[in-house]
């Protein structure tokens, strides 16, 4: 997946790739690639709780790629700031 410097670079699905992504990388037997993919995720969410959201979530059901995508969302958007295009 090419890396976007901007949230509002992708598409709510793109964003979603990019989580499941970080999952599946998070079983690999380096962290290369997945070390590269948390700074770009803690990069363009902005979120306060960064990667937290990912290896802490407050509720196993938050846990997942579509709740972390949904947290993120809301959370830009209550703080005024610009989300996924499209």
């Amino acid at each position: 997946m090419q890396e976007k410097s901007s949230i509002s670079d992708y598409t709510e699905e793109d964003f979603l790739q990019l989580v499941e992504e970080i999952f599946k990388e998070n079983v690999s037997d380096t962290d290369d690639v997945l070390d590269e993919l948390l700074e770009q995720f803690e990069d363009i969410t902005q979120h306060p709780d960064g990667t937290d959201l990912i290896y802490y979530p407050e509720t196993p059901e938050d846990g997942t790629p579509e709740s972390i995508v949904r947290i993120v969302k809301e959370w830009r958007l209550s703080q005024g700031l610009s989300c996924f295009k499209g």
